[in-house]
């Protein structure tokens, strides 16, 4: 499977992650960016991992 493929099977997957991880931002306060972090660590693979991480990063700067 090529890079392009395989963003283009798992985009609405990360999507749908990171609005997950972006909704407990106000539940857990200071403590959320610990837990995020632990979040992505355990995301596989690390391809899958950085695409949440950069649709994160782009809800948050909304």
């Amino acid at each position: 499977m090529s890079r392009a493929e395989f963003h283009q099977q798992r985009a609405e997957q990360a999507a749908t992650e990171a609005r997950r991880l972006l909704a407990e931002r106000q539940r857990l306060g200071a403590r959320w960016l610990p837990w995020v972090a632990s979040e992505l660590y355990h995301l596989s693979p690390p391809e899958y991992t950085a695409m949440v991480r950069r649709e994160l990063e782009r809800l948050t700067a909304q």
